[in-house]
């Protein structure tokens, strides 16, 4: 008994691996009257050119960090984390140079003009959601 049932997982596995394989390829896949249609999720646009990481620094001391929000969820969502950020610094770093900065307008919209000044005047830089 136990084999059969042993048996039937496999097949039952085995039909659902073939199904997936040949839905992917394109192909419709019918059981008795219902139609299955699988969509292949690749992503068919080009990808984003791919950068190397910045070399880490081997210390903060002396040097300047921007915090850089990127504003998502408004210029109130959690600015006072990156208030807090700065204390800290402040406290326990103070030789090091805090900025805390926030994109001009959305998330989804570019910022040349700050990712300029995070270039020329910082050492360092964290970059995300303030909360």
């Amino acid at each position: 008994m136990r084999g059969n049932l042993v048996n039937k997982r496999l097949l039952i596995t085995g039909l659902t691996a073939l199904s997936v394989a040949v839905g992917l390829s394109g192909n419709v896949i019918a059981a008795d009257q219902d139609v299955v249609t699988v969509m292949n999720p690749i992503v068919e646009s080009k990808m984003a050119e791919r950068l190397p990481l910045s070399p880490r620094l081997d210390t903060l001391s002396g040097k300047t960090l921007y915090l850089v929000d990127i504003n998502w969820g408004g210029p109130q969502a959690a600015w006072s984390v990156y208030e807090q950020m700065e204390a800290w610094m402040a406290a326990h770093m103070s030789d090091v140079k805090v900025v805390r900065k926030r994109l001009a307008a959305s998330y989804m919209v570019d910022d040349p003009a700050l990712w300029d000044e995070v270039v020329k005047n910082g050492d360092a830089a964290i970059i995300g959601i303030a909360g």
